[in-house]
């Protein structure tokens, strides 16, 4: 170590363990502790060196305007305490805010439909994931709601779209149909009778008329195995 270290030790040990009386009759207190490691232990004892706030801009700012120091946006302030008790109290207060619309939220949903899309094995092994990259949409102009999602096993050139009426008590026509992609895009791209097939790697909605997909060719080949494509959901 060099005399500079040495030095800053020798401070350090100065500064933050010198006999403090004054903490004489609080058990194991016989030293003021290290100020930063005192917000961090998970106790709801007082801080042994609470941080002075004389001078504090915020405070000084919130102690001369009423308004904003009765406000209930405000989170209180416990100067005492280490930053683990702060986080307790927070969690209380959020926990107890979000109860109530969970409460509501939860008795306000009910089962509108149910359609069964594909069967697993009984077997005692894990299910493989099967349902994959489901994407919500909701168009507002028509109210109605899609669902764009693959199944694996069922054929991995297929994509469905589920569509719901917002008001459940309504139905629509085709609630759900797949798109098979197949080698339909092969006149746009690849001028030869070479049949291709492509799987659908993501797809998103573009806007409340059109579907973009990313397909991936079954048989890859440079250049040519990946495809961006435009759906008019017509």
């Amino acid at each position: 170590m060099t005399q500079k270290d040495i030095t800053f030790v020798a401070d350090f040990l100065t500064e933050h363990f010198n006999e403090a009386p004054e903490l004489y009759n609080r058990k194991g207190k016989y030293f003021n502790v290290e100020r930063v490691g005192q917000y961090l232990k998970d106790e709801d004892d007082d801080l042994v060196s609470p941080p002075n706030t004389e001078g504090n801009q915020w405070f000084n700012f919130l102690k001369n305007s009423t308004h904003v120091k009765e406000s209930p946006l405000l989170f209180p302030y416990y100067p005492e305490k280490s930053l683990h008790f702060v986080k307790r109290q927070m969690e209380g207060v959020i926990d107890q805010c979000l109860q109530k619309p969970a409460d509501v939220i939860g008795k306000s949903v009910h089962q509108a439909v149910c359609m069964s899309l594909y069967k697993t094995s009984q077997s005692e092994d894990s299910t493989p994931q099967l349902f994959k990259l489901p994407f919500l949409w909701n168009d507002k102009t028509s109210s109605i709601h899609y669902v764009l999602f693959t199944i694996l096993e069922n054929s991995i050139s297929k994509i469905y779209i589920l569509r719901r009426h917002t008001d459940t008590s309504r139905s629509v026509s085709n609630g759900i149909l797949a798109v098979d992609f197949g080698n339909f895009v092969n006149s746009s791209i690849n001028e030869s009778s070479d049949s291709r097939c492509y799987s659908c790697l993501d797809a998103h909605f573009y806007d409340d008329e059109t579907v973009t997909v990313v397909l991936k060719e079954s048989v890859e080949q440079e250049g040519k195995e990946r495809v961006l494509a435009q759906l008019p959901l017509s």
